[in-house]
């Protein structure tokens, strides 16, 4: 009889039952982290809480006590827990000690300083990041003057397969891409020169935006973003799992196995995805012109070769090399930051494809400059 007298002992003592009586919320049973689900925190209009009542308290149902107290002293102040034993009030005063306590929200409204302050670090911040950026250039500049003293250290094994990964395996999305962008010069140059009667122009400008600006410009960009980032992610969990400290350790470079390869296939290949573009753009725009005015591809040859010079497609070309190098150069230099963790992949990825098609924008802005003013 007593083991079935103590289990039904610990069933009762397994309820808890909260009311509200002259202002009080008085709570009875046992408050565990397994009955106070059984409780809202609706307080009913109380001011106190009444824990005279409770048998057995737990750190979950001292949080409970507490959570119910802190939105009572919203209005009152004071001690607003009674009943409370000696063991109880010692839970209830550690609880109390770890929860956090809500800080004040202020409305801060930025002065001229801290936008000054904000203008500095970010100043600062690039500044640091571009000379890493040169010291890491010079690094990679250094082991290929090495690499040509001594041809045989070099991998030509690696630098075939980061080509064929960066060019021959991205000419379809190139090749896609400047292509529809072919279509819309057409389309729209024809929509706007209509007005004037003077559609056969419609050749000079896709030959000329395409050429000279869109086509290697977009060929980068699409580059950054699918080159640049693999080279951080490769780079970057090599890394992680401590494999290019593996490599320091048996005496090899990581700058010879890992970033010349990259580098070098960035550079060969990117003028060939460049002058794929200028061809694909081309075919597009010569289709358009054709639907869209009646041009023929003859007509649209014949005005190519005839009012189109040469330098048009050199100046693309020019700028091909350098955007392979900023796109290597940033990529890999990325890589190698990648401390422990997946997070600062995933952001360092990030950074590298933001920060690469931003560099290169800006060069060929510089580029576009320096070429209208020498005339070119």
């Amino acid at each position: 009889m007593t083991p079935r007298a103590t289990g039904s002992k610990q069933r009762q003592s397994a309820v808890v039952e909260a009311t509200v009586a002259n202002g009080c919320y008085v709570l009875s049973g046992d408050l565990l982290i397994e009955t106070i689900d059984r409780l809202d925190h609706d307080l009913r209009g109380a001011r106190l809480i009444d824990i005279s009542q409770v048998a057995q308290l737990d750190t979950a149902g001292a949080w409970f006590i507490l959570d119910l107290e802190r939105r009572i002293a919203d209005a009152d102040k004071g001690r607003l827990i009674r009943g409370a034993t000696d063991t109880q009030r010692q839970l209830l005063d550690t609880v109390r000690a770890s929860m956090p306590t809500e800080a004040e929200i202020t409305e801060h409204r930025p002065t001229i300083t801290d936008r000054i302050e904000a203008i500095g670090r970010a100043t600062a911040n690039a500044g640091r990041v571009a000379l890493e950026l040169t010291s890491f250039l010079g690094e990679v500049i250094a082991v290929m003057g090495r690499l040509i003293v001594q041809p045989r250290r070099f991998r030509m094994t690696s630098l075939v397969y980061h080509m064929q990964q960066v060019g021959w395996n991205a000419i379809p999305i190139v090749a896609l891409m400047a292509f529809l962008i072919g279509v819309v010069l057409a389309f729209q140059g024809a929509t706007q020169l209509r007005q004037f009667g003077a559609e056969v122009f419609v050749v000079d400008l896709i030959a000329i935006s395409v050429l000279r600006e869109l086509g290697i410009l977009l060929t980068a960009i699409i580059v950054a973003g699918r080159s640049g980032s693999a080279f951080t992610a490769a780079i970057g969990s090599m890394k992680m799992r401590e494999e290019i400290d593996a490599m320091r350790t048996l005496g090899l470079n990581p700058m010879e196995i890992l970033v010349v390869p990259r580098i070098l296939a960035l550079v060969l290949m990117l003028p060939v995805l460049g002058l794929i573009a200028d061809v694909s753009g081309l075919i597009g725009g010569a289709i358009m012109s054709w639907i869209e005015l009646g041009v023929s591809p003859a007509v649209f040859q014949s005005r190519l070769v005839s009012n189109t010079d040469v330098w048009h497609f050199g100046v693309g070309m020019i700028k091909a090399p350098f955007f392979a190098l900023i796109i290597g150069i940033i990529g890999c230099y990325e890589g190698m930051k990648v401390g422990g963790d997946a997070e600062s992949l995933g952001r360092l990825t990030s950074t590298s494809v933001v920060l690469a098609i931003f560099m290169v924008i800006v060069v060929d802005a510089i580029f576009s400059i320096f070429f209208s003013l020498v005339g070119v």
